[in-house]
């Protein structure tokens, strides 16, 4: 048997007097002193009776000791801290604490027990103490009833989940006291069947508990000491062993030298032994099957992974006794969790196993078993469950590469272009582990070579051809980024991609393809750019972070390695593949990552003046656009005044730039001389070379060269003749554009004089007029490209450019007039609002045809973008907005979020003019509506409703704060009431006004008016109104009606207008249950009853509001008490009341029509009562759902349908666990059955799962 460590013999427990405890150790030697108390003898110790608990401990005193008070320790009449405020402060030796409650232990174990039974009920947050009284004669069950009655509800908090630093290591300690515990007492306490009895008793009632904060904290208790108890049964296993090798030697000693003593004492020793580990037993699997088995599916996910989390550990611990299918299966099940918390604590679990190697044969049933739902996993919602997926399947993979199929390594695979950065570097780590960390054993003889000749030359490849089957190739980046921290030795060996790409292949040797060529300069750009910028390509990183000095030593030392190698390589791979656009392109970035000193100090001159010799010539070659401008960023990057080179590479640009103007204003005078036909090949030639200048434009001052004549030469001929081709407009308009922001830029920065800003002035607008001229051009192409340099010319000249102090640019603002502005609307509405099929003309194939209307989207996107920006920066009018605000729903999926920013930014700028541009926006519909269909339209109509339905979304932009939109509000229905009354019926009074429909599209913005706002509108309405308008009833006059009642509903209280934004979104997924969904959307607040014609004109055709009589307010009762809902003083009931001032009689007719009122708005208040009841109770009904959880609770997911234990009927070889009854044994109460349903924890995929 191991020896048992030294234990301190004392300790100091500071507080607020020095107490010291004499040390308690449960240890004892190996010779014969590790023997249960008594186990099967006369001094064994079961369970006192009331008559003996007096007699023990403290000499026959009162239960509790002379020392002791309710279960407390006393000393010189102070009172000693609890163990559950020892542990809750966390500052001392837990072993100190677990020692001195094995002093006090032995000395009365009741009292000591009855100390630890009220630590584990402090510790779930229960103010109740259990008392002597209670511990001598109630039941566990009867205690926790008690318990449970006592426990504080107003909180659902409870140590285990409260926030606070002096929570913080609660449950670190906690576990912590428990393991401490039973190691202490592993010797001979556990074993005299009343500690541990009690113990496990307690915590499996605790654990069945509906209280959470006992279930909680029980389960975390039992599963603690269940590892503790595992950690116990493994050292007795050990010692068995150890002492049946002693038995054996011994044994088989010769007669003579045999020593029968010590083979009596070894046999002893084994029983004794084997006593212990079948007690140690029967302890594990009581808490096993009393507790783990039902916990490890409780309902709250915390529970459930603690149970997972510890018998990971059980398993890897003792893997002897745990590790089999019978425990193994339980982590499978538990994998299709619905939570994400367990499902990970199910991944790190088994992570544990596979990664000892020698568990490995012991996990080929389970990894058969459950390996698609490992692959499955990869893909998991939680990311953080999907890493830890992908380190299984790479433990996996490790263990054994024949378990993981093509399909399945497939599925990890295309993980490595996930943008969420671990995910992909867990597949990275997957894909290196299966293709590249292989090395073969004539690898070995390679590893001193370089190039072409290293080992790396093959792994290379197998990059390259991987990038290639999986199709993206436009995500090299990321590709390289996921494999960047496990395979930097391999994407670093730019040597090696020099070499295969320069060097001719060796014999036998297959050479690589024009494609894979492409591939591996793509790889080789992408591996060059993470090393010099160090941080991940965009989408993937949290932003720039601060390298540390080892990562900026480490960058700058692969800066230099680059530039070296390259410096001599780059001219040599140009000059290879100069007719090649897309590998040239990828080329010419990488001067951008070179060290330029290194071309002075390592005296490389004559390869940079190669380098721009090579630029030059593909400059002379190429048209292509992204060719030439890769060409003019390398001169960009090279002209760098702080090095020494930028005098020859300023040379060679500048005269490069001199043959290309000389030969444009060459070749465009011919092209132009008139009288003449432009042929292709002129017209090729002038575009070639105009494509040239514009691409070095970009990126280069050439104002000193003049191009802003030959350009307006050129595009003033293409207006007056109408044939110039289109390529040739549009990088005419590109260049002249940058030709202005050249000249802007310099007298910005510079002291310029007033001629320069004059002649820019003036290029300025001759420029715009030129734009606003190709506006109405045939082609598409260039009308477009005229529109959004238009749109950037006018926000860069508008009034923002005086800001930071540059009022001296004040001459160069430039205001956009009506009609430019009315054509710039034009175009948006002609070539933005269209269908996506009315603009998709290209397109051979399905994805082909795809492709092109996803780019075609993305283009109308950026030019609705560039316009609303000018209405967001006031550059032209807002109520230009209001053709942009009225398509809101109708291509809501395609702009819908760019308009609503609009919106938004707008009423920053200015509120009431916002409210009248919205509003406008609904007129402009509503008299489309009417050109359409005439004023004799269905109002049930769907282009009516429409409209009704954009402006109850425009409302639900105002927003809550009523107080904040009441001026613009109180605007837009001032506006609204002038349109809807501003075209007279010619049929005469008798007849409602032409636009009068419009009130109802009205309506729907009185929920955000103010209750005296109400009133105020309501008196404006009634100057439009005549006494013979009042008195209509017909329905042509319903909008009027419905108009009037939405605000008459002023008595409202204010605060429901506010929440009614919230109440108008709908029910809660819950409220499904309840109440069947409808297809009508729910009118947001107490006009309901007004807003809405079926609800109440339907009722009574006949009903008169006269507008001449006072209109009784209605007040809400919803935020007043629903029990006491009963009218108040301002509620008209069905019989009238008498008004307090005098009226002047009324004859018959007055007094009918009176009555007829009175009872309209008597049936009106009723509506209004009975909707605000049942909105109260609506928001009750939402404000308890999304309370905080109860403390009390149902364990079970669902006690309906019960359907059989997944453990019933299986035949699994697991321990056969039940503690024996024993009369000194606390009787335990028997355990309740689990109603569970797998289905509402876990996917139903599990419930078919067949076990093994």
């Amino acid at each position: 048997m191991i020896a048992a460590p030294e234990i301190p013999t004392d300790f100091t427990l500071l507080q607020e007097s020095e107490t010291h405890f004499s040390s308690d150790t449960d240890f004892e030697d190996i010779e014969g002193k590790n023997q249960k108390q008594g186990k099967g003898k006369t001094c064994k110790k079961g369970k006192k009776g009331p008559a003996e608990k007096g007699k023990s401990g403290n000499g026959g005193g009162k239960p509790g000791g002379p020392n002791r008070m309710n279960g407390h320790h006393q000393q010189n009449g102070v009172e000693n801290m609890m163990l559950f405020e020892v542990v809750k402060m966390g500052k001392s030796a837990m072993q100190s604490v677990v020692d001195d409650w094995i002093e006090s232990y032995k000395h009365d174990r009741d009292i000591a027990l009855l100390d630890l039974i009220n630590f584990f009920i402090q510790c779930s947050g229960c103010k109740g103490v259990v008392t002597a009284e209670m511990f001598r004669h109630m039941q566990n069950s009867e205690i926790i009833r008690k318990m449970t009655e006592e426990f504080d509800e107003d909180s659902g908090d409870y140590p285990l989940t409260m926030a606070g630093p002096q929570w913080k290591k609660f449950k670190s300690s906690f576990c912590e006291f428990i393991g401490v515990l039973v190691r202490q007492c592993q010797y001979s306490i556990i074993y005299d069947e009343y500690m541990m009895d009690t113990v496990i008793s307690l915590l499996t009632g605790l654990s069945d508990s509906q209280v959470r904060a006992f279930r909680h904290t029980s389960t975390l208790a039992a599963m603690k000491l269940m590892t503790a108890l595992v950690n116990v049964a493994l050292n007795l296993s050990i010692n068995m062993d150890n002492t049946q090798r002693q038995y054996e030697a011994e044994r088989n000693k010769i007669i003579g030298k045999r020593a029968n003593d010590r083979l009596e004492l070894l046999l002893q020793k084994r029983k004794e032994l084997q006593e212990n580990q079948d007690e140690i037993e029967n302890m594990m699997n009581a808490i096993f099957k009393g507790v783990f088995v039902h916990r490890y599916r409780d309902a709250i996910a915390e529970i459930r992974a603690i149970c997972i989390e510890e018998i990971g550990i059980w398993m890897k611990m003792y893997s002897d006794a745990f590790l089999n299918d019978s425990y193994l299966k339980y982590v499978g099940w538990t994998m299709h969790d619905k939570q994400g918390e367990v499902r990970l604590k199910c991944l790190t679990a088994l992570q544990g196993l596979y990664y000892n190697k020698e568990l490995n044969s012991k996990l080929e049933l389970f990894t058969s078993r459950f390996k698609d739902r490992i692959v499955s996993m990869t893909l998991d919602k939680e990311y953080d469950v999907a890493v830890q997926a992908i380190k299984l399947l790479t433990l996996v993979l490790q263990s054994s590469e024949e378990v993981l199929t093509a399909e399945d390594c497939e599925n990890v695979y295309h993980l490595v272009y996930s943008a969420h950065r671990p995910v992909a570097v867990a597949a990275g780590e997957f894909l290196y582990k299966k293709l590249f960390s292989r090395r073969d054993a004539e690898d070995d003889g390679m590893l001193k070579r370089r190039g072409r000749q290293s080992p790396n030359a093959n792994l290379v490849k197998t990059l390259v051809f991987f990038f290639l089957e999986s199709e993206l190739h436009e995500h090299a980046a990321y590709l390289v980024d996921s494999m960047w921290d496990c395979a930097t030795d391999l994407l670093k060996d730019w040597e090696c991609m020099n070499s295969l790409l320069l060097e001719e292949p060796l014999n036998g040797e297959e050479p690589l393809t024009d494609r894979q060529e492409s591939a591996l300069i793509e790889i080789m750009l992408c591996t060059i750019r993470q090393a010099a910028e160090c941080h991940p390509p965009v989408g993937r990183g949290m932003g720039k972070r601060v390298l540390t000095a080892k990562e900026k030593k480490t960058q700058l030392d692969d800066r230099t390695k680059i530039t070296e190698l390259f410096a001599v390589a780059l001219p040599q791979l140009l000059a290879k593949y100069s007719v090649d656009a897309e590998k040239v392109t990828n080329l010419l970035q990488l001067p951008q990552y070179f060290d330029l000193e290194i071309y002075t100090t390592g005296r490389l001159e004559k390869h940079l003046d190669a380098l721009l010799r090579q630029i030059r010539d593909i400059v002379e070659k190429h048209t292509d656009t992204d060719v030439l401008e890769a060409c003019s960023k390398t001169y960009h990057a090279l002209c760098n005044e702080e090095f020494t080179i930028f005098n020859r590479v300023d040379i060679a640009r500048s005269q490069l730039i001199d043959e290309l103007s000389d030969k444009f204003n060459r070749l465009l005078e011919d092209f132009l001389q008139e009288g003449e036909e432009p042929d292709e090949d002129d017209a090729y030639q002038v575009l070639s070379t105009l494509k040239r200048i514009t691409a070095f434009h970009n990126a280069h001052d050439l104002s000193r060269w003049d191009l802003f004549g030959c350009n307006y030469k050129l595009l003033k001929t293409g207006i007056e003749n109408g044939d110039m081709p289109e390529q040739i407009v549009i990088h005419a308009l590109q260049c002249t554009h940058y030709v202005i922001l050249w000249q802007l830029a310099k007298v910005t920065e510079s002291s310029s004089t007033k001629e320069d800003l004059l002649r820019l002035k003036k290029q300025m607008r001759v420029f715009c007029q030129i734009c606003q001229h190709y506006l109405t051009n045939v082609n598409t192409a260039v009308k477009e490209q005229a529109f959004t340099i238009l749109c950037d010319v006018l926000m860069i000249f508008s009034h923002q450019i005086m800001t930071g102090g540059r009022d001296m640019l004040e001459p160069l603002v430039y205001t956009p007039d009506s009609s430019l502005q009315s054509e710039l609307l034009s175009f948006i509405l002609d070539h933005v609002f269209i269908d996506q099929d009315d603009d998709n003309n290209s397109a051979d194939g399905q994805q082909d045809d795809e492709a092109s209307k996803i780019e075609a989207l993305h283009k109308r996107r950026n030019l609705l973008a560039a316009f609303c920006k000018l209405i967001v920066y006031t550059v032209v009018e807002m109520n230009t907005a209001a053709d942009i605000f009225k398509q809101y729903m109708k291509y809501y999926n395609d702009y819908g979020d760019i308009i609503k920013e609009t919106m938004s930014k707008t009423r920053q700028i200015d509120k009431i003019q916002c409210a009248k541009t919205l509003i406008l926006s609904l007129q402009q519909l509503f008299n489309e509506m009417i050109q359409e269909n005439g004023y004799n339209f269905d109002r049930s109509s769907p282009t009516f409703s429409g409209i009704k339905e954009l402006a109850r979304r425009f409302a639900l932009t105002f927003g809550l704060d009523q107080l904040k939109t009441r001026e613009a509000i109180a605007m837009l229905h001032k506006d609204g009431i002038e349109f809807a009354f501003k075209e007279p019926n010619p049929q005469g009074e008798s007849h409602p006004p032409l636009n009068l429909a419009f009130l109802d599209i009205l309506s729907e913005f009185s929920s955000k008016l103010l209750r005296q706002d109400k009133r105020t509108v309501y008196v404006y309405l009634e100057k439009f109104m005549t006494f013979q308008m009042s008195l209509r009833r017909e329905d042509v006059w319903l909008p009027l009606m419905s108009y009037r009642n939405s605000l008459l509903a002023g008595g409202d209280d204010d605060t429901m207008s506010v929440i009614s934004g919230i109440s108008s979104r709908g029910s809660t997924v819950r409220n499904k249950k309840t109440k069947p969904a409808t297809g009508k959307r729910k009118v947001p607040e107490a006009e309901e009853s007004s807003s809405s014609d079926s609800m109440w004109l339907n009722r009574e055709q006949s009903m008169h509001t006269p507008v001449m009589m006072q209109t009784p307010q209605l007040t809400s009762t919803i935020m007043r008490e629903p029990k006491r809902l009963r009218p108040d003083e301002n509620y008209m009931g069905v019989y009238p009341m008498q008004p307090e001032h005098h009226q002047p009689p009324l004859d018959y007719k007055q007094q009918e029509e009176a009555a007829r009122q009175q009872q309209e708005r008597a049936a009106m208040n009723y509506v209004k009562l009975r909707s605000n009841l049942q909105h109260a109770i609506r928001r009750g009904t939402s404000l308890m759902e999304d309370d905080e959880e109860p403390i009390v609770e149902d364990v079970m997911m669902s006690s309906e349908g019960r359907i059989e234990d997944l453990n019933e009927g299986m035949d699994f070889d697991t321990m056969d666990i039940d503690l024996p009854p024993s009369k000194n044994r606390r009787e335990r109460t028997e355990l309740k059955p689990d109603f569970f349903d797998p289905a509402s924890i876990m996917d139903e995929s599990v419930l078919g799962v067949s076990m093994f």
